[in-house]
């Protein structure tokens, strides 16, 4: 962006220089020379816009695409979240499910424990 700054300053340096010395050197009438140096200012304005404009678009591409860079990392970063999530929640499903058969594992043997225990000191009350 410097570089063309200087590009640009040194035009319009240059454009004045020439401008400057095209009137002192010039043999024309002064009607034909505002008419020329009119001309001249209105090229160099139009010349200016257009590089501004053309530096606005160059920036406003450069703006959109680290928007869309960003904005893919983003998703990107959300995406990893959203399988690293995943995968946790199907982990402690996993983990809860084991859990829950042993305990209910351990239920029932107790029960039968019991059940037996109980068997065993009925049989034992009715036969004494």
């Amino acid at each position: 962006m410097k570089d063309q700054t200087r590009v640009i300053a040194a035009l319009l340096i240059g454009a004045a220089a020439g401008a400057a010395l095209g009137l002192l050197l010039a043999p024309e009438k002064g009607e034909n020379i505002r008419d020329g140096i009119s001309d001249f200012i209105t090229d160099l304005l139009d010349t200016a816009k257009e590089k501004v404009l053309s530096t606005a678009n160059d920036v406003k591409k450069y703006g959109g695409t680290v928007y869309d860079n960003a904005k893919s990392k983003v998703s990107g970063a959300v995406d990893e979240f959203n399988d690293y999530k995943d995968t946790a929640v199907e982990s402690a499903r996993a983990k809860a499910g084991d859990l829950k058969d042993q305990a209910q594992g351990k239920f029932d043997e107790g029960k039968a424990r019991v059940k037996n225990g109980s068997n065993e000191a009925n049989n034992a009350i009715q036969n004494s």
